[in-house]
């Protein structure tokens, strides 16, 4: 048992410094070829730190854990929505620009409602879902690089800052962007006020390409590290594979939200944690789920029952559904979050985890 844990966090180690490598080198290799920063950040950035999660739950269908698959993207929204954002909006509520938050709500639940209709209409992802599915990331990333060219305030919008705020899967928002032109507006004001800027030197080509290879590799082995040991440990556990999947793998690879969370909380950016949040649990559903499903076709998890019912219908898609209203609802009607939700939604995520392992 002492090996399979070790492996375990070996994979989620692995998989974190590898997204971050690969990011680091897919975004000097474009600024070599001149791609503009805005494009790189609302594409490159998003999609390479989203890999993590994607390789995972690519890795997991693709050798027949399907229970794996499904509960990373469901578990990663639970995760995201009532432990990540429930911390920042817990420890420093503040207020939220509904403008920005708008677009990838009506997004997010869209392809929630989707992805909930086929679980509960026919309990089987098809490779044709999978492709509806893609189809919506590409419709959302075109209307977010579109909705950027057209906003000003976007020119100052800088990749390294997409990087800090987006953790994993979160850049090219509207919202992202939003903070990273306040972080970028203060770094300005303290090189004014110092009289003095310090630039990163860029990494030669052969330094970017060496980055992205290396870290699509460890992204790569620390995803088959992650589903083959996190297998054995619900094995171990006498647990189902939906269970490690929706709770230690989530929590897993949600931990560079959690790190962007805490990082942005510290800089005084609670509340706009709020939509990087909701577009990495937009991207949890339309791109790791899509490809996840494109590559190898699954079917609902049928391990656990709650009075009768499936407990993945029963309980999973309901609580997705239910937190991430909880959170978008009440900043959208009142323009602000409050500590209240915050204790809730931690309160929640606690009897979920509970739930599933007393289940």
């Amino acid at each position: 048992m002492f090996v399979p844990v070790l492996l375990f966090l070996l994979g989620l180690l692995l998989l974190i410094k590898g997204g971050d490598w690969f990011v680091d080198g897919a975004t000097g290799i474009a600024h070599h070829f001149g791609i503009p920063e805005l494009l790189i950040g609302a594409t490159v950035v998003s999609i390479g730190t989203t890999l993590p999660e994607v390789m995972v739950s690519a890795s997991a269908a693709f050798s027949g854990h399907g229970e794996i698959a499904y509960g990373n993207a469901i578990g990663s929204i639970i995760c995201n929505t009532s432990l990540i954002a429930a911390l920042t909006i817990a420890i420093k509520p503040g207020k939220v620009d509904r403008k920005t938050l708008i677009s990838p709500v009506l997004f997010f639940f869209t392809a929630a409602a989707f992805y909930s209709f086929v679980a509960y209409s026919s309990g089987h992802f098809s490779r044709i879902t999978g492709f509806l599915l893609l189809g919506l990331f590409v419709i959302y990333m075109v209307y977010t690089v579109l909705q950027m060219k057209g906003d000003r305030s976007a020119q100052t919008y800088s990749v390294s800052t997409v990087k800090s705020d987006i953790g994993s899967g979160n850049s090219g928002k509207t919202d992202s962007a939003a903070a990273a032109t306040s972080d970028t507006s203060d770094e300005k004001s303290r090189k004014n006020n110092s009289g003095s800027e310090t630039s990163e030197p860029e990494n030669s080509m052969g330094k970017n390409i060496l980055l992205l290879v290396v870290g699509a590799a460890l992204i790569a082995f620390g995803a088959r590290l992650l589903v083959d040991n996190g297998t054995l440990i619900a094995e171990a556990l006498g647990v189902p594979e939906s269970v490690i999947a929706l709770t230690f793998v989530a929590l897993g690879t949600s931990l560079p939200e959690l790190v962007t969370a805490i990082t942005s909380l510290a800089k005084g950016h609670g509340a706009l944690s709020l939509g990087n949040v909701i577009g990495a649990n937009l991207f949890n559903l339309v791109l790791v789920s899509g490809i996840s499903i494109a590559i190898a076709p699954f079917d609902i998890p049928q391990s656990s029952f709650v009075a009768g019912r499936n407990a993945s219908l029963a309980v999973d898609i309901p609580v997705m559904f239910f937190v991430m209203l909880l959170m978008t609802v009440p900043a959208l009607v009142r323009n602000k979050l409050a500590r209240v939700q915050g204790i809730l939604l931690l309160a929640i995520y606690a009897a979920y985890c509970v739930f599933q392992f007393a289940m």
